[in-house]
């Protein structure tokens, strides 16, 4: 079972603070980066347990895609002149 601290609430909030923090300047797109990183492979050995529950992997699979999304985002962003 997955430790406390990585439910996916509050990974969710993880996300959105690092989103909000970059958009409003107050995190280096840098270091957001790195922190997604981190998070996305978390995420990954959250889903590939096997003993975890369906309802659980699919909420974690969910908030993955989240992150690769905003990672994505980042990548554009630091590309625009």
């Amino acid at each position: 079972m997955p430790h406390p601290d990585s439910r996916p609430e509050h990974l969710q909030a993880a996300i959105q603070h690092i989103d909000h923090a970059v958009s409003t300047g107050s995190m280096a797109v840098g270091a957001a980066k790195g922190l997604l990183f981190s998070l996305m492979e978390t995420l990954g050995v959250l889903v590939g347990d096997p003993a975890l529950p369906d309802q659980l992997r699919d909420g974690y699979e969910g908030l993955l895609e989240t992150t690769r999304e905003l990672r994505s985002r980042l990548d554009s962003h630091n590309q625009q002149p």
